[in-house]
């Protein structure tokens, strides 16, 4: 049975990482960019990050350029962006496509298994929220709109199961 600890990515600074180097936590995973109206969420996954990882969570950012090209620099000035104005220390891995033939492996299986309004499985915007248990599975899809602190109630949920 697959689950999101059987996949890799790369770190935005461009090193490989096993998310099996997560098992047993939480994930948040979400597609982030730069230049969109919902980039200020950035700082309401920074305080989940810094509020909830004690106990488990790990907030993992994926920019992705797909949606309006609003996240289009490299990636070591999307990192640079991201720490200088939320004050993100959660990781953030390289840019992905979320959809599409080049969508990363990740994506492509968060999708399937957690598809959006009316069993639609692509990712619509910037800022989807994928909230993973502990096994590895997917609990839950959040719209770009859900804010993160509308998210406290599911994380809870999800470090005490």
């Amino acid at each position: 049975m697959t689950c999101a600890f059987d996949f890799a990515a790369t770190t935005i600074d461009g090193k490989p990482f096993a998310l099996a180097a997560l098992r047993g936590k939480v994930l948040l995973v979400v597609n982030t960019a730069s230049a969109c109206g919902f980039t200020p969420q950035l700082q309401g996954l920074q305080a989940l990050s810094a509020q909830y990882q004690s106990q488990g969570l790990v907030v993992l950012g994926f920019p992705c350029n797909q949606f309006g090209g609003q996240d289009p620099k490299p990636d070591a000035e999307i990192a640079q962006f991201c720490e200088r104005n939320y004050g993100v220390s959660f990781p953030m891995m390289a840019k992905v496509n979320v959809n599409g033939d080049e969508a990363h492996p990740l994506f492509a299986w968060l999708k399937s298994e957690a598809p959006g309004v009316l069993g639609i499985q692509a990712i619509k915007w910037n800022f989807t929220k994928f909230l993973i248990g502990r096994d590895g599975q997917v609990l839950r899809r959040f719209a770009p709109q859900d804010k993160p602190e509308s998210l406290t109630s599911a994380i809870e949920q999800a470090l005490a199961g």
